[in-house]
C-alpha cells in the first residue's frame, strides 16, 4: 500500500508529538492535598507565610472599593447614604474631569450629555445623558459601580481607572449636572448681577 503526502504528514506529525513531551509536565512535583514525605507533618500544601494578601481580596473598606456597602444579612445597603466617601475639592474635581474626558467623553460627550460622535452610531441604544433625572437619582455608589463593573453595554473600566480616580469621577459627574441647573442662590452677588446683564 502506498501512502499519499498528506498522510505521511500526519504519521510524521503524530510520531513527533508522541516523541517530544514537555518536560514541564513530567517533571516530579507534588498536587495540592498529597502526601509528602519531605515535610515533617506529611503535607504537600504549605501554610501562606503570614501576611499573605490574596490577589482578589480587596484592600481596603468595601465601600470605598466596591461603591456599596453589606448590611447585617450580607446584601446591599447602598453608599453612604449617597454620598461620595472621600473628600471633594478642587483637586479631585480636576482629576475626574482629567479622567472623564479620557475613559466617558467619548460615549457619554464631554459635557456628559450624551452627544457624541460614537453616541451617534449607536441608534440602537446610545450611551445616555449622564444629566438625566434618572442618572443624578443614582446614588454616587451606583456610578462608582458602574464605572467599575459596567452595564449594558458599557464595558467595565475597573482595570483601567484606580478606586480613588473613579470616585473622582463621579465627583465631576455631580459637578456637571450642577452646572446644567445649578439655582442662582448658590452664585455669588457679582456672579447673579453679569448674569442679568448688569442690572442689579
Amino acid at each position: 500500500m502506498r501512502l499519499g503526502p498528506l498522510a505521511l504528514c500526519m504519521l510524521s506529525a503524530a510520531g513527533c508529538n508522541s516523541l517530544w513531551i514537555d518536560p514541564m509536565k513530567i517533571q516530579p512535583k507534588l498536587l495540592p492535598y498529597a502526601p509528602s514525605t519531605f515535610y515533617p507533618d506529611g503535607l504537600a500544601m504549605r501554610r501562606p507565610p503570614p501576611g499573605t494578601v490574596a490577589q482578589e481580596a480587596p484592600l481596603g473598606p468595601t465601600e470605598l472599593l466596591r461603591g456599596y456597602g453589606a448590611g447585617p444579612d450580607g446584601g446591599f445597603v447602598g453608599a453612604f447614604d449617597g454620598s461620595i466617601p472621600i473628600p471633594v475639592d478642587a483637586a479631585l474635581l480636576a482629576r475626574g474631569r482629567e479622567h472623564f474626558d479620557v475613559v466617558c467623553a467619548a460615549c457619554h460627550g464631554p459635557l456628559g450629555d450624551g452627544l457624541s460622535v460614537v453616541a451617534s452610531k449607536m441608534s440602537l441604544r446610545p450611551p445616555p445623558s449622564l444629566l438625566s433625572d434618572r442618572v443624578r437619582a443614582l446614588p454616587d455608589g451606583r456610578i462608582f459601580e458602574v464605572i467599575g463593573e459596567g452595564y449594558g453595554l458599557m464595558p467595565p473600566h475597573g482595570a483601567l481607572v484606580p478606586w480613588r480616580d473613579r470616585w473622582a469621577i463621579v465627583a465631576y459627574v455631580r459637578a456637571l449636572e450642577l452646572s446644567q441647573r445649578a439655582p442662582l442662590a448658590l452664585l455669588s452677588a457679582e456672579d447673579r448681577r453679569r448674569l442679568s446683564g448688569g442690572q442689579p
